[in-house]
C-alpha cells in the first residue's frame, strides 16, 4: 500500500473519541461565561444593528419586517462562525502549538478518534451558541413559531459541515495567519451570498446558481421558513447538500492530518 493510500484510507472511528470531548468540555467550562458571552455579542450586534438600521430603510422582505428576515441569517451565521472558528484556532492550537493531540494519543485512541472528537466540540459548541442566539430572538419577537425548535437539530448539523470544513484547513495551515486566506476568501464571500442579509433571488442568474451551491445557503433554506412559521421546501435536498459536505470534508481532514502527523 503507497503512503498516499495508506493516509486515504476511509476513517475508523471508536466510541474512545467521547473522552477527548469531555476533555475539551472540562477545558472549555472554566471559561464558558466569557466564552458563551463573546459567541452570543458579535451576531447580536449585527442583528440589531442591521435590522433596526437597514430595517428602517428597507421595511419588509419577502412580506416580513427586515428583522424577522434577518434573525434566521444571523443564526446561521453565527452557528458557522463557531465551528469554524474552535476548529481553527483552538484545533490549530492544541494539535500544533500546545502539542495536546500527541499527548492524547499516548493512550487508547487513534488519531481519527481525535479529529472526529474536535468535530463533534466544534459542532457541540456551535450548537449551544445558536441555540442561546435563538433563544434570544425569541424573546424579542423576531420568530413566535412553534417551528422554530426545528432549528436547533439544524445548528448541530451546521455545527458538523462547518467544523468538518475548518479541520480541512487546520490540517493544512503553517500558522494563525494562514486562517485570514479561509475567512477573508470563502466565508466572507460565502456570507454575502448565501441568503443571509438578502433574498438570493436579488443576485445576478450566474451569482445565484453559484450561491446554491454553497452550504449555508442550504442552512438558510431550512432556518428561515421555519423561524417564519411554516415547513421549508425542498427539505431532503438541502440536508443531504449538508450532510454531504460534512462528510468528504471530515474524510478529507482526517486523510490530511494523518499525512501531516503520521508520517
Amino acid at each position: 500500500m503507497s503512503a498516499t493510500t495508506h493516509f486515504a484510507r476511509l476513517p475508523s472511528l471508536s466510541w474512545r473519541f467521547t473522552s477527548v470531548w469531555l476533555r475539551n468540555f472540562g477545558v472549555w467550562r472554566k471559561l464558558a461565561a466569557p466564552s458563551l458571552l463573546g459567541n452570543l455579542a458579535d451576531p447580536m450586534i449585527y442583528l440589531l444593528g442591521l435590522g433596526y438600521g437597514l430595517g428602517a430603510l428597507v421595511k419588509s422582505v419577502d412580506g416580513v419586517p427586515y428583522v424577522n428576515f434577518l434573525a434566521a441569517g444571523m443564526v446561521c451565521f453565527s452557528s458557522m462562525n463557531t465551528a469554524s472558528f474552535e476548529t481553527l484556532y483552538s484545533a490549530f492550537s492544541r494539535m500544533h502549538v500546545q502539542r495536546t493531540w500527541e499527548g492524547i494519543m499516548n493512550a487508547p485512541l487513534t488519531l481519527d478518534d481525535v479529529v472526529l472528537a474536535e468535530m463533534m466540540w466544534a459542532a457541540s459548541k456551535a450548537t449551544l451558541s445558536g441555540t442561546a442566539i435563538l433563544l434570544v430572538v425569541s424573546l424579542f419577537g423576531f420568530t413566535t413559531s412553534p417551528l422554530a425548535v426545528g432549528v436547533i437539530p439544524l445548528i448541530f448539523l451546521i455545527g458538523v459541515t462547518f467544523s468538518a470544513m475548518g479541520l480541512v484547513v487546520t490540517a493544512l495551515a503553517p500558522n494563525y495567519d494562514f486562517f485570514m486566506y479561509y475567512f477573508t476568501l470563502f466565508i466572507t464571500p460565502m456570507a454575502l451570498l448565501s441568503g443571509v442579509f438578502f433574498p438570493l433571488d436579488q443576485l445576478p442568474g450566474a451569482l445565484q446558481i453559484g450561491a446554491q451551491m454553497l452550504p449555508l445557503s442550504h442552512a438558510v433554506a431550512l432556518a428561515r421558513p421555519m423561524m417564519l412559521g411554516h415547513l421549508p421546501n425542498d427539505v431532503l435536498l438541502h440536508v443531504t447538500v449538508l450532510l454531504g459536505y460534512a462528510a468528504v470534508a471530515f474524510w478529507l481532514a482526517v486523510a490530511l492530518t494523518r499525512r501531516r502527523l503520521l508520517k
